[in-house]
């Protein structure tokens, strides 16, 4: 008997480190144990150090095969050459899609690039196939949110397209129930949406203990870390980090390490030289294979997420910090789900950006509270590693995708 036949679309994939490829690799390969899954996607924009980019064309890895479609790839630094390149990929994945080889039982797409949910819908008529959208986040609303474009009639159209293909997807997968919420008021039925989170690997990423190679590689053994470690996007709440870092800079024991790349990165290291913040500093993303050590290498955590967009994605780095079985300090809307999982689960502080004017004195007095408190600070991190391990495990949730996939073929959702 055949297997059912799976057919992904994402710019992003292995060996790409960016977060969505990673997670996507992760859930393909799951699949691949019952599944035949197919990958149509494009080149990295980054892989691990001495690892050779691959080239177009087809080939299989760890079950799946891969068909890597060839397109531009100018750098992130110029808005047109951003724009050229998913153009660019999604026509040469469009023009790939047309010519497969096996007609797939269900096409899901991802959302890098954003408009790839109405490729899936016309590969649904083309194939007579089910169709899954798949969003890590909503467009257009997040760029409308943070500022990138304005509101008129150039997102309506495509806000409507948009929401036309996801009335036509047999399932519509989102994160949160804020995303959830935000799709609903965009016009999508109810009945189509199912929430499934991101994931870790909790048995990659765990508590590590007292001797740390990250600490002991930076030189930071002595300190009470205070981290953040993900994406530096527009999308984060970042600047009143650093004003609380200002605040604590009388507190030597403190040090800031900020792990990353994004849009804020260099204003952020231009705004601490000018502070004259010498407890900050800025570190590039860590290896994949370092990233447990790393994770569990600090005190707190800090996740944010600005509260414009805050139902147009939910930060997947919440759920490795989770699994580092260390504690976090949130800064988002207090009713948001990013907030309500941390505290209703006692595992950090939430800071409330409802109110922004105290904010950084709020971040502070977290801290402070992290830093001077051990016995909350390490219950709030075992609480964190339990919901880990209970709720967001990758094996966990990557079987619930399984259990929809069965559930579309089947006829039972």
């Amino acid at each position: 008997m055949s297997r059912p036949k799976l057919l992904y679309i994402n710019r992003s994939y292995w060996p790409d480190s960016e977060a969505t490829g990673q997670l996507l690799t992760d859930l393909c390969e799951d699949l691949a144990d019952e599944f035949d899954v197919t990958v149509l996607v494009g080149l990295p924009n980054h892989v691990a150090d001495g690892m050779e980019p691959p080239r177009p064309g087809t080939s299989t890895h760890n079950g799946v095969t891969i068909r890597r479609v060839r397109h531009t790839q100018f750098g992130k630094h110029s808005f047109w050459g951003r724009i050229l390149n998913l153009v660019s990929f999604t026509l040469a994945a469009f023009w790939t899609s047309l010519w497969l080889p096996v007609r797939p039982d269900v096409v899901i797409t991802e959302t890098d690039p954003f408009f790839l949910p109405l490729l899936g819908r016309f590969l649904k008529w083309r194939y007579k196939c089910r169709f899954v959208a798949y969003l890590q986040d909503i467009y257009p609303d997040i760029a409308v949110a943070v500022g990138k474009v304005r509101e008129g009639w150039i997102t309506w159209f495509l806000r409507r397209q948009l929401v036309g293909a996801y009335q036509q997807a047999d399932k519509v997968i989102v994160l949160s129930s804020d995303m959830r919420n935000l799709c609903q008021r965009n016009g999508v039925d109810a009945q189509r949406l199912t929430i499934i989170p991101n994931w870790i690997d909790t048995n990659t990423i765990y508590p590590r203990g007292e001797v740390n190679q990250f600490r002991q590689q930076e030189n930071i053994d002595d300190y009470f870390v205070v981290m953040y470690s993900g994406n530096m996007g527009v999308g984060h709440l970042l600047e009143p980090i650093l004003d609380a870092a200002d605040q604590l800079q009388n507190r030597a024991e403190i040090l800031f390490v900020l792990i990353g790349e994004g849009q804020q990165k260099t204003h952020l290291q231009q705004r601490a030289e000018r502070l004259g913040l010498k407890n900050v500093r800025f570190l590039p993303y860590q290896p994949r294979e370092f990233l447990s050590e790393s994770l569990s290498g600090a005190d707190c955590h800090l996740v944010s997420v600005r509260p414009e967009v805050v139902e147009c994605l939910m930060p997947s780095k919440l759920y490795g910090v989770l699994a580092a079985g260390v504690p976090s300090i949130v800064l988002a809307p207090a009713d948001c789900e990013l907030s309500t999982v941390v505290e209703t689960n006692a595992a950090g502080i939430v800071c409330a950006t409802d109110n922004p004017d105290d904010i950084s004195k709020r971040i502070a007095a977290a801290i402070k509270k992290m830093c001077d408190d051990g016995e909350f600070r390490q219950k709030a991190g075992r609480s964190a590693r339990q919901l880990a391990v209970a709720l967001y495990d990758r094996r966990i949730v990557t079987k619930q995708h399984a259990e929809l996939l069965r559930g579309l073929m089947s006829g039972e959702v």
